[in-house]
C-alpha cells in the first residue's frame, strides 16, 4: 500500500471510501474501548478482571502507537508546502499530535506518578476527532473560530472580575477569618464558585462588607457567564442564517450549490482560483473567509479555513 493511500485512509476521512470509512469506525471503537477500560478500572468489583482489562488496554495503546507513527510518516503529505522535518514538527505540536503523545506516554513510562496518571484522561479528547471532518463538528469549530476574539475578551473580563473579587474579599474577611482568607490568592476559590454561580458554601463571608461584596459578585457573575453563551449562540444563528439564505437563493434561482471547506490536507490549499480543478459544470460563486464574503477572482489564493461555494445551474445538471 502506497504512502499516499495510507495518508488518504488515516487523514482525509472520506465517507465514500470504504477503507477510510472502516478505519474511522475501527479507531472510534478502539478509542471508546480504551475509555471504557479507564472507567472500569476505577471499580473495585473489576479487580478479578484487571489482567484482562490491562491486556485490552495494552492492545489499544499499541494501536494508538501504530496510528501515531503513521501520522508522523505521512506528515509531509498533510503539510505539502513544508519540508519533511518541518512537517513532522508541525504535526507533533498540533492538537492531534499532542493528544496522541500524551495518550501514549503515561501508559509506558509515567504510570508510577499520580500527576501523570491523570494525563490518561486526555485520551477522552480523541473523541473530538471521531467526526472532525464532518459537518456537525465543522460548524461548531467554524463558529468558535469566527467568534474567537469576542470569546477571549469575555474570558478576560471573567478573569479580571475574579481577581478583583478575590482581593476584595480578602480585605473584607481577613481579620474576621484569618484561617480561611489567609491571603489574596486564597479568595480565588470563593471567587470562582461565586462568579460562576455555583456557591459550594465551604468558604463564605461573615462580615457585612464581605456579604455586600458577595452579593455584588453574584449579580455580576450572572451577567458575565451569560456573555460567552450569548456570543456563541449569536454565532450559530449567523452561521445558519447564511446557510439558509444560500439555500433559499439556490432554490429560487434553480442553482445547485456545492460547499467545500479547505483544510491543511485539501488539494486546493494555497492554490489560486484559476489553478484549482473545478468539478464539471460548476463555477466558484463565493469564498467565505473569517466571516467575510470574498469575490472569487482568478488570482485569489485559497487558505486553510476558507469555505468555497460552487454553483451550477440545476436544470443543466439534472438534464444529464
Amino acid at each position: 500500500m502506497s504512502k499516499q493511500r495510507i495518508f488518504n485512509i488515516i487523514q482525509i476521512g472520506n465517507k465514500n471510501d470504504f477503507t477510510s470509512r472502516f478505519f474511522d469506525i475501527f479507531i472510534t471503537v478502539v478509542i471508546s474501548t480504551n475509555i471504557l477500560i479507564t472507567i472500569l478500572e476505577t471499580y473495585s468489583q473489576m479487580d478479578p478482571y484487571r489482567p484482562f482489562l490491562d491486556t485490552v488496554a495494552f492492545i489499544t495503546i499499541i494501536i494508538f502507537c501504530v496510528e501515531y507513527a503513521l501520522r508522523i510518516w505521512t506528515a509531509d503529505l498533510l503539510y505539502p508546502s513544508l519540508t519533511k522535518p518541518k512537517a513532522i514538527l508541525k504535526f507533533l505540536i498540533s492538537y492531534d499530535g499532542i493528544v496522541d503523545l500524551l495518550t501514549i506516554l503515561p501508559f509506558f513510562f509515567l504510570s508510577g506518578f499520580v500527576a501523570f496518571r491523570i494525563l490518561r484522561i486526555i485520551r477522552i479528547f480523541h473523541l473530538f476527532r471521531i467526526n472532525g471532518q464532518y459537518d456537525s463538528f465543522a460548524v461548531i469549530f467554524a463558529v468558535l473560530h469566527e467568534k474567537r476574539n469576542q470569546i477571549i475578551s469575555s474570558v478576560l473580563i471573567v478573569l479580571i472580575l475574579m481577581l478583583a473579587s478575590s482581593i476584595g474579599i480578602y480585605y473584607a474577611e481577613h481579620e474576621a477569618q484569618p484561617n480561611v482568607f489567609k491571603n489574596a490568592f486564597s479568595g480565588i476559590w470563593w471567587s470562582v464558585s461565586t462568579l460562576l454561580t455555583v456557591g459550594y458554601g465551604d468558604i463564605y463571608p461573615i462580615t457585612v462588607a464581605g456579604r455586600i461584596m458577595a452579593i455584588a459578585t453574584a449579580f455580576l457573575g450572572v451577567g458575565v457567564v451569560a456573555i460567552p453563551t450569548g456570543i456563541i449562540s449569536a454565532g450559530f444563528v449567523e452561521h445558519y442564517s447564511r446557510v439558509k439564505m444560500l439555500a433559499n437563493f439556490a432554490r429560487d434561482e434553480h442553482i445547485d450549490l456545492l460547499t467545500i471547506r479547505i483544510n491543511d490536507a485539501h488539494c486546493w490549499n494555497n492554490l489560486t482560483i484559476s489553478e484549482i480543478g473545478m468539478p464539471e459544470n460548476f463555477m466558484p460563486a463565493i469564498v467565505m473567509r473569517d466571516n467575510e464574503a470574498i469575490v472569487p477572482v482568478a488570482d485569489l489564493k485559497l487558505k486553510t479555513g476558507d469555505t468555497v461555494v460552487l454553483a451550477a445551474d440545476a436544470y443543466f445538471l439534472h438534464s444529464y
